[in-house]
């Protein structure tokens, strides 16, 4: 499958940096839609599993999850100052919980069945 390969920590930065940029355009275009925000991460969980190498698989369940956090700052709720925008955030995950779920079990899905033919791969060489 032609594409990058991004090692563990670029699949992160890749995913933090994708949810962030969609989550300014989603507050800037729509007006922090947290269902908009919650769709266009399900895209960036899978191209992250998809573009991770080999070897670094098992890290993209582990960093959608923070990459969505990370894209939540500009979308969440803020006013108030710091203690609003906290609760804004912890709102926002509330009530985005299936959005966050569903990606990161697509991410898992992909990543299990990318790993089982990476393996039976190793194991015919």
């Amino acid at each position: 499958m032609p594409g990058p390969r991004l090692t563990g920590l670029g699949g992160g930065l890749f995913c933090a940096a994708a949810m962030l940029l969609l989550g300014f355009v989603d507050q800037l275009l729509f007006g922090a839609s947290l269902t908009l925000y919650g769709v266009l991460f399900l895209p960036v969980c899978v191209l992250t599993a998809l573009w991770v190498r080999g070897g670094d698989l098992l890290t993209a369940p582990v960093v959608v999850p923070i990459a969505f956090l990370a894209g939540l700052f500009p979308v969440a709720d803020g006013r108030g100052g710091l203690s609003g925008r906290m609760m804004g955030l912890v709102t926002g995950l509330a009530t985005q919980a299936g959005w966050l779920y569903g990606g990161t079990l697509v991410a898992g899905v992909i990543v299990l069945g990318r790993r089982v033919r990476w393996v039976r791969a190793r194991r015919r060489t």
